[in-house]
């Protein structure tokens, strides 16, 4: 495989550093109908360790009947070879996952959590402030256990029910996550409707709320083609921490309009070309995307692994 990379030209304003939060391995294969074999999964989580991530969320102990894609996560983290200094965090939605995860010495979780009413019912059959009282134990007891809790706002930036979200109400709902003990949130632009001078103001208002800027995630999908946009934005606002997914795998079945995820090789190419450390050989990035692309079937859809890889065929026959 032959590697370009882009010409580093730094721009003002920007972080030194970015710390990567790899979902590929929870948020991606989730929505995958056919089932990923753990061993391949394992695979994947250790590949991406070995490319340079240093935050890979791996799996969700929720029930099977919900995501059966993620039946086998007790074995998956029994399986895997965690390597030190990485982070290893599961999704867990409810007090019944955290002793799951706990049980299995997973000292990372994450928490979920809608700003809007309609996709509160939907994806968690509750209301927005019985899903509050819902996770407030949760992050209780995480944080009793001495594990870290971070919490995904979903439909920050829009709802396919609702419309536009008012940005007050993302800061009272973010703020009341926050308050219950959360150690950093992802402000996600669920269905990716977002715009660079949307996260501008939501994460100035969040930041004059009180919320510390050091504990805010984005986390962007690239329905409409504005995630890397929106990342720059994110980025100039002083976020330092960003959401990707190994090959844009990925989406949100409980929201039928989202697409895949923002591609970390995609992410990575830009940061590398603003001169931004990452941590991340992008060489073995793009090979675990091409070699995870084969183990699904069908091409990356990440731009960048297309044009470092080579064609959809190449990646296909690729080890």
């Amino acid at each position: 495989m032959v590697m370009y990379a882009p010409q580093e030209v730094r721009a003002d304003g920007l972080p030194d550093r970015v710390t990567i939060y790899e979902v590929g391995a929870r948020d991606g294969l989730q929505n995958e109908k056919q089932v990923v074999p753990t061993e391949v999964k394992a695979q994947f989580v250790e590949r991406l360790v070995a490319a340079g991530l240093r935050t890979v969320e791996t799996t969700s102990f929720v029930h099977p009947a919900w995501v059966p894609q993620l039946a086998d996560a007790e074995e998956l983290i029994d399986r895997l070879e965690r390597a030190p200094g990485v982070r290893y965090p599961v999704l867990v939605p409810n007090l019944k996952g955290l002793r799951r995860a706990l049980d299995r010495g997973v000292r990372d979780v994450a928490v979920f959590a809608s700003v809007t009413e309609t996709f509160s019912r939907r994806n968690l059959n509750r209301s927005v402030a019985e899903a509050l009282e819902m996770i407030a134990p949760v992050v209780d007891g995480a944080r009793s256990a001495g594990a870290g809790v971070r919490v995904y706002v979903s439909m920050a930036f829009g709802d396919p029910w609702e419309g536009e979200v008012p940005r007050e109400r993302v800061v009272d709902v973010a703020g009341r996550l926050m308050a219950l003990g959360c150690t950093e949130m992802s402000l996600s632009d669920t269905i990716g409707t977002g715009t660079p001078g949307h996260v501008t103001a939501l994460v100035a208002d969040l930041v004059d709320s009180g919320i510390p800027l050091e504990r805010i995630g984005v986390h962007f999908h690239d329905t409409y083609g504005q995630a890397l946009a929106n990342v720059l934005a994110a980025l100039q606002a002083g976020v330092t921490t960003v959401d990707s997914s190994a090959g844009g795998l990925g989406g949100c079945n409980f929201a039928e309009s989202a697409t895949g995820n923002l591609a970390t090789e995609d992410l990575v190419w830009q940061l590398h070309g603003l001169g931004i450390e990452t941590g991340v050989d992008l060489d073995a990035l793009v090979r675990t995307s091409v070699w995870m692309a084969g183990q699904l079937g069908r091409p990356s859809v990440s731009r960048t692994v297309q044009a470092l890889a080579g064609t959809a065929g190449r990646q296909r026959g690729a080890a």
